[in-house]
């Protein structure tokens, strides 16, 4: 009995969430697009450009939106069935509290799941293929905080490049080579680099290097200059999106180059933890649904309350957001500032729950 209403609970979910997860969809999909007419007709941007643009940002806010769409969807087909006594009638057919939960936990490992596969295999390559998109029809290049370029330290090295281009190719690249005791050795210039995997380096073209010799210099020309490093064009995407879009894998590979070279790291390491955590998010968003379903209002109690779940889906993504400033501010532990908010969302679905079943 009890494997057929949970097929029956998983029916109606999956429903109501592709329904909200759709409407949510379409409301910031639209937003997207507004956002990019201020910059349509602009270095050659248009808007064919800007649709394509937001289209592509699509797997980024499915990945977002998905644990919201969840709470209000499993929140609205609970209520409906608790409206229609439904929720009644199973509690009486033996679907004891327990078991609900354990219905609802083997509904939500697929959502756990499905948030996982997008948020690191969809998004980030998405995510990435839309801002070399834009920087393509714009003419631009990967945009940096300083006007001298980008900084980067590599082991005993520190590389300065003047320009990266959308396909992660480099263009007046400067590199410092030191010593064990920080005396500067030589400095390379090079016109153009682009990444040779065969050879797991950059080469370089055009290559100018000036070698410090005690008392005296030399300065020779080179065709070209293997440069190896650990940093990849997958690490160079940094640049490119933001570190709560990026995927595990390259989370790890820069947050491993930036600790290699004795830099701070929180706000990646906050990142990776928010990545690991978030997909379960979404049973903690059912649990916190449940409660609501064991209350029978006939008059306005399903928009009442999928307005209350709308409320605290913002809040959970406000918070979110929240704990990893604070974090990076306060220099908290980067598994604490991504645990925080589902924990207290998480405690909040167990008190609601113990005060219900006690009515």
């Amino acid at each position: 009995m009890n494997r057929v209403l949970t097929r029956y609970l998983a029916r109606e979910i999956f429903g109501a969430t592709a329904m909200v997860l759709l409407a949510f969809l379409g409301l910031f999909v639209f937003f997207d697009f507004i956002n990019e007419l201020d910059v349509v007709g602009k270095d050659g941007y248009e808007l064919h450009h800007a649709l394509i643009f937001v289209v592509m940002l699509i797997p980024g806010r499915v990945y977002e939106l998905l644990p919201v769409a969840v709470l209000i969807g499993t929140l609205y087909a609970l209520t409906t069935l608790a409206r229609h006594s439904e929720i009644t009638v199973m509690r009486v057919s033996g679907m004891s509290t327990p078991a609900m939960l354990r219905a609802l936990g083997g509904i939500g490992v697929i959502f756990v799941v499905l948030t996982f596969v997008i948020g690191e295999y969809v998004a980030p390559p998405a995510e990435q293929a839309a801002q070399q998109w834009r920087l393509t029809a714009t003419h631009s290049a990967v945009s940096n905080q300083l006007r001298s370029g980008l900084w980067v330290k590599d082991g005993l090295r520190v590389v300065n490049v003047r320009t990266v281009l959308p396909d992660r190719s480099m263009e007046k690249v400067r590199i410092y080579d030191f010593d064990a005791q920080h005396a500067l050795l030589s400095i390379s210039e090079a016109a153009t680099g682009r990444y040779d995997a065969a050879q797991q380096g950059w080469l370089l073209e055009g290559v100018r290097q000036t070698r410090f010799l005690g008392d005296h210099t030399d300065v020779v020309d080179l065709t070209e200059l293997t440069w190896r490093s650990d940093l990849t064009p997958q690490v160079l995407s940094v640049l490119m999106v933001v570190p709560e879009r990026m995927s595990v894998t390259t989370l790890f590979a820069y947050i491993s180059h930036l600790r290699e070279n004795r830099q701070n790291a929180d706000r990646y390491e906050i990142a990776l933890w928010k990545k690991l955590v978030y997909p379960f998010a979404a049973l903690v968003m059912m649990a916190l649904a449940l409660p609501f379903s064991f209350t029978h209002d006939r008059m306005g109690g399903v928009s009442m309350k999928v307005f209350l779940g709308v409320m605290l889906g913002i809040g959970f993504h406000l918070l979110n957001g929240l704990f990893s400033s604070l974090g990076v501010i306060n220099s908290w532990q980067p598994a604490l500032a991504a645990l925080t908010p589902s924990a207290l969302f998480l405690a909040a679905a167990a008190g609601m729950l113990v005060w219900v079943e006690r009515r």
